[in-house]
């Protein structure tokens, strides 16, 4: 016998045992009780992450697709890619992307197997050639900073997204919304490819610099035009022939005041 029952036993006052009789009620109203819970629980979060389930695969993964898919090209895709982004009258092929069954369902095939499919690697890396062009450009006119290609970078981003909301828009006028965000991503941002040339343009021959805007505008707005009707607006459930001529003649022009600007880097927000 320990020391402290020893002193309990000699003051008179019971010491209570390590382990007290279990209230066998009161264990089984709390075990069914938990049971019960863990079962409501348990069906209600099923519920939960059964209908937010559904709402990614329904909504999200609708709006953003794959992001690995945009970027399955080889070097005979970016080339042949930037001719026709820059040169869309010589494309003598169809503007349409081409599908094939996978799984039951029609799915597009990637751009390394299509041509017209769009890529997100040729705009980042147009977006960022544009970059070191704007800073070539600013050092050459003695306004180089890094505040100054900081506001290059900001309103470049600001442009690309504004050209993917105004397609996104006119996608859902014409009750197509459905069309995943990385494709009007994907397209807004080969505008840059005719950014670039402007650039290009401009500091090298400076005489000829708003010919080349107009050139490189023209040519991006009949690529995004051609490109728009017969593969977004595929999605569309909306033939006013109206609203749709007048939609892709503002797409057509979107990329006069997209380049004009932004061919012109200075150290502040405005060009």
């Amino acid at each position: 016998m320990s020391t402290d029952e020893n002193l309990g036993f000699q003051s008179g006052v019971p010491i209570p045992g390590l382990n007290p009789p279990s209230n066998q009620f009161g264990n089984a109203f709390c075990g069914a009780g938990s049971g019960l819970i863990r079962e409501g629980l348990g069906a209600y979060g099923k519920r939960i992450c059964g209908s937010s389930s559904q709402y990614v695969q329904s909504n999200i993964i609708k709006c953003f697709s794959d992001p690995q898919y945009y970027f399955q090209v080889n070097a005979h895709y970016v080339r042949n890619k930037l001719k026709i982004i820059l040169f869309p009258f010589l494309h003598r092929g169809h503007w349409t992307r081409i599908t094939e069954p996978i799984g039951g369902r029609l799915s597009y095939n990637p751009p390394i197997n299509d041509i017209n499919a769009p890529d997100l690697y040729i705009p980042f890396m147009t977006f960022a050639t544009y970059l070191v062009l704007a800073g070539i450009s600013l050092g050459l006119s003695g306004k180089f900073s890094p505040e100054a290609l900081n506001w290059q970078f900001v309103k470049g981003m600001a442009s690309w997204l504004f050209q993917a909301m105004l397609l996104k828009a006119s996608l859902t006028s014409l009750g197509g919304g459905e069309a995943p965000l990385l494709d009007m991503i994907a397209y807004a941002g080969y505008t840059f490819t005719g950014l670039c040339v402007a650039v290009v343009g401009r500091i090298t021959l400076s005489y000829a610099y708003y010919l080349i805007v107009i050139w490189t505008s023209m040519c991006s707005g009949i690529f995004l035009a051609k490109t728009i009707k017969l593969t977004l607006y595929a999605e569309a459930r909306s033939y006013d022939v109206t609203i749709h001529n007048y939609l892709l003649l503002g797409i057509a022009f979107s990329p006069f005041p997209f380049i004009f600007c932004l061919s012109n880097p200075t150290g502040n927000w405005i060009s």
